[in-house]
Order: structure tokens, then C-alpha cells, then sequence
């Protein structure tokens, strides 16, 4: 599982209005016209008078069992064809490709896609189990290469949970959350890239303020900006949860600041919603007519990242002033904006912001 309009459409000229990660070059912050979305609300954490406020955790947390959220709907709105070749895009620990497993006959084929090293484990168990399935450790903006070393030209469908999951959350070493002491990390793939203390400690007041407020909507991001850069070097998430409390008078940080800076922080160093956006497409694209594209989202910027990319399939745009305008849809609309039902979100609290759209490809 997870972790969001202008911030989430392309510019004319094709390039993405996101903030760009390169690990070799400054930051680049948006334009002052781009806009942050708000997170879902969060319950309100009480104050803490203690320097480390919250459970210090000094070891690995063992991966707790990650519930997959809207399984049995996902798998129902994304299976068609139950001879046919589907891909799992966010594989995880597997929940959503057993649901499709459950779903397909002996013949069919089933890939799994995670850029995440800690989902090998459970990827090798269920290759072992069912040879049906297939993973890859791989990136889902990188599908194309993927189905093309597997020879396959088309799938049948395609479903991405997006955001971060439970096991990712409990690992006090991946660096994700805030209520756990680790490494300032937040890498999805800790293999590549810079963790995120090399970008925090590096960036500027401002990059750091516009990072806040775009990808976490925090009202109070200057002043966190400030207490971050006076604080440095941040090397842990209990750094960075010292530095958010002290940038509010009472010394006292509901959950939510907390949560919308971690966030934040997350979405820049993953790069996110340019990925997002880059899988959409090469996942559309990849669909054989008839085949589906389904969608877990947990926050605003994403819920509305997939609306714009569902919205140009079904409504082509094309230059005015042209004698014909091909606008015959490329895609119709399956299931829109489906919400865990009350069961579920009780069982499982994290599903309460989980958002679930399925499209089908017309041509």
C-alpha cells in the first residue's frame, strides 16, 4: 500500500510539471503557479515533553504481514480474461497477485513487478509455489523492457497499489516513518539513489519549503525549512521529527505535520508522481484491446494524478484549428472511485484513504 489539478497534468510541451530527481544536479523546485494537494486527515498525536518523543527503536522491526487492501475488487475489476497475461505492478508481498492468481486458469501467466529488494523474499516463495508466476525486480516505469525480454507484446491487465506499504512502514531501518528511530532513508530501492539525508541536508531553505508544500500541503513548511537547515546535519527520522516540533510554539506536533513531511519527503526522493505517471502510461499502452489498468491510490495528488492520465484516455485532447479531430475515446470508465467498505477499513485502518479506479482500453 501504501501513500496524492495542476501539479499533476503535463505541460504543453510534454515535459512533466514535477519536480525533476537528480541526485547529480541541484534541486528544482516548481513554478509559483503549481499548487499542493492535501493529504487525508490523520487523528491527532498528543504533545510530547521529552526530547525523543516518540518509542525509540534501535534494531529492525520484523516485517509485519501486509494486508492487501481492496483485493477481491481489484482482482474482479482487472481479470477479463482468465486464460490471459496480467501484471502485477507494485507486487509488495503479494497480497493482490494471489487475489488475481485466485482468478486465472491453469494456462495463464502472472508478473510481478517491484523496484523494492524486501519484496524478493516473498516474490521467490510464491514463483515456488505457483509456476504461473513470474517476478522481476524492476521499476513498473520500466514495463515495456520488461514484457519485451519476456517476448510479450501485450497483457490482458495491469493494477498498481501504489505508495507505501505496512512492512516498508515497520522497518525502523527503511526510514519511512516517524514514529520509529532509524536511518534517514526513505529510498524505495535502497540499491539506487541517494538516501534522503544527503538531499536534506544539502537543500535550500526555499527548495526545501516547496517540497513541503507540493507534496505535502504543510502549512507551516517555512518555518520546518528553517529548523531543518539551523538543525543539520539530520542523519535519523527522530532528527527530522525534532526538527518539524520545533518549528511549532508548543513544541507539540499533531500527527498529521508529521506524517505530511515524511510524505513529502518521500514522494521527492522516490520521485514518485513522475514514476506514477511514466507506469500509467507505459501500462496503458501496454494493454491489449478489451484489457483493464486498475489503481490503489491513498492521497489526494495521486487520486488525481490517475483522474487526469483516465480522463486524456477517455477524452483525447488534440491542437485546435486541425480539419479533423480524431476525439473517439481510447477508454471507458469500469470503476470509479471505489472506497474500502466499513469491514474493511475496521480490520484495517490503513485502507481508509485507499482509493480503487479501473479503466478498459477501447482502442
Amino acid at each position: 500500500m501504501e501513500s496524492r489539478a495542476s501539479a499533476t497534468s503535463a505541460d504543453s510541451d510534454g515535459r512533466s510539471r514535477f519536480i525533476q530527481r537528480n541526485d547529480k544536479v541541484p534541486c528544482r523546485v516548481p513554478s509559483k503557479h503549481q499548487h499542493a494537494v492535501a493529504s487525508p486527515r490523520l487523528s491527532l498525536l498528543a504533545g510530547f515533553s521529552t526530547p525523543n518523543p516518540i518509542r525509540v527503536v534501535n534494531k529492525p522491526q520484523p516485517q509485519e504481514t501486509h494486508e492487501p487492501v481492496l483485493a477481491q475488487d481489484l482482482a474482479q475489476s482487472v481479470v477479463t480474461d482468465a486464460n490471459g497475461i496480467y501484471v502485477d505492478a507494485t507486487f509488495g508481498r503479494g497480497g493482490h497477485s494471489k487475489a488475481i492468481l485466485e482468478q486465472l486458469s491453469e494456462t495463464a501467466r502472472l508478473i510481478g513487478i517491484d523496484r523494492d529488494t524486501d519484496a524478493v523474499h516473498s516474490a521467490i516463495t510464491l514463483e515456488q509455489r505457483d509456476s504461473r508466476f513470474k517476478f522481476v525486480n524492476s521499476r513498473f516505469s520500466e514495463l515495456r523492457n520488461v514484457l519485451d525480454s519476456m517476448n510479450i507484446g501485450s497483457i490482458d491487465g495491469i493494477c498498481f497499489d501504489v505508495g507505501v506499504s505496512t512492512p516498508q512502514l515497520k522497518n525502523a531501518e527503511r526510514g519511512f516513518a516517524f514514529d520509529l528511530d532509524g536511518p534517514l532513508d526513505m529510498r524505495m530501492a535502497q540499491e539506487t539513489g541517494s538516501p534522503a539525508s544527503d538531499w536534506i541536508n544539502k537543500a535550500s531553505v526555499e527548495d526545501l519549503t516547496q517540497v513541503l508544500k507540493l507534496y505535502g500541503d504543510v502549512r507551516s513548511a517555512r518555518s520546518i525549512a528553517r529548523q531543518i537547515v539551523s538543525r543539520r546535519p539530520l542523519e535519523t527520522t527522530f532528527d527530522l521529527v525534532n526538527a518539524i516540533r520545533a518549528a511549532t510554539p508548543s513544541g507539540a506536533t499533531s500527527a498529521k505535520v508529521l506524517s505530511q513531511v515524511f510524505q513529502a519527503v518521500r514522494i521527492f526522493v522516490n520521485d514518485e508522481l513522475n514514476e506514477l505517471k511514466a507506469g500509467l502510461s507505459e501500462g496503458f499502452d501496454a494493454l491489449a484491446i478489451g484489457g483493464r489498468l486498475a489503481v490503489i491510490s491513498f492521497h489526494s495528488i495521486e487520486h488525481r494524478l490517475v483522474r487526469d492520465a483516465i480522463r486524456q484516455w477517455i477524452r483525447p485532447s488534440a491542437p485546435r484549428g486541425l480539419p479533423v479531430r480524431d476525439e473517439a475515446p481510447r477508454a471507458r470508465v469500469v470503476l470509479k472511485n471505489v472506497r474500502p467498505q466499513y469491514l474493511e477499513q475496521r480490520s484495517n485502518p490503513a485502507s481508509r484513504s485507499a482509493m480503487l479506479q479501473t479503466t478498459e482500453k477501447l482502442r
